[in-house]
């Protein structure tokens, strides 16, 4: 079953599957090896990084583990600075109630 997702969404999970590429060939390791590590097949971590988004966040995180990247999966959505604008922006400044 092929997900496809908006173009911009797809240019980021290929920048990621890039990283995790040059990541495992820093490290001077074979896509066979960190599969075994990673237990899963040679051909998830090659779809890994073609940036293929029908792969389970699970094995995105083994891999990552794997490479001892994992400490990287904190940053996820860390600083949520539209979240936050739009968190102080419905904050309401307290009114006391009228004397009666």
């Amino acid at each position: 079953m092929a997900t496809k997702l908006p173009r911009k969404l797809e240019q980021k999970m290929a920048i990621m599957g890039e990283q995790i590429r040059l990541a495992r060939l820093r490290r001077n390791l074979s896509i066979a090896q960190v599969a075994e590590r990673a237990t899963c097949s040679p051909l998830t971590i090659s779809r890994i990084e073609k940036g293929s988004p029908t792969v389970s966040i699970g094995i995105y995180a083994r891999v990552l583990y794997a490479l001892q990247l994992d400490d990287d999966l904190l940053l996820i959505a860390k600083e949520d600075t539209l979240g936050r604008t739009l968190q102080d922006l419905n904050l309401k400044h307290r009114q006391r109630a009228s004397a009666k």
